[in-house]
């Protein structure tokens, strides 16, 4: 993991308008989420090993991403670039559930915080400063 520089650190901004702005720019919802804080996510390589994540936390309202709209207020955290280093194929040894079958067929990552190419970091770079350089004060509660 590699923080990166953001004018965007500690922005309070609205939720729906963060998410909206974000979803642009192709960045979703990190599915660590809960009420209390999450990030946005996006992915830069065609693998989905190496990401750009956005964390945020709560700092008014209640959170619900998977609703239309909320109350929420959100506080930008520090972004950082971030590689996850899977292995390839079906996990012999999974657990068969009739629940979880589809999760659990997979293995779990090798390195949840693999090293991170130069290449990587400056792509996350510019995609940050795009991100920053659109930014507006509409996503001001």
């Amino acid at each position: 993991m590699i923080p990166l520089d953001s004018s965007l650190l500690n922005r309070e901004e609205n939720f729906d308008q963060v998410r909206q702005y974000l979803h642009e720019h192709e960045f979703v919802l990190g599915g660590n989420w809960d009420y209390e804080h999450g990030s946005f996510d996006r992915y830069l390589d065609e693998g989905r090993k190496v990401w750009l994540r956005i964390p945020f936390q709560v700092t008014h309202g209640v959170l619900d991403g998977d609703a239309d709209s909320t109350d929420a207020v959100v506080q930008i955290g520090t972004p950082f670039v971030l590689k996850h280093v899977y292995n390839e194929g079906l996990d012999e040894e999974a657990q068969v559930r009739v629940s979880g079958a589809l999760i659990d067929q997979f293995q779990e990552p090798l390195d949840n915080d693999a090293p991170v190419e130069d290449k990587w970091v400056a792509q996350a770079k510019s995609l940050l400063k795009e991100v920053e350089q659109g930014w507006s004060g509409d996503t001001s509660p």
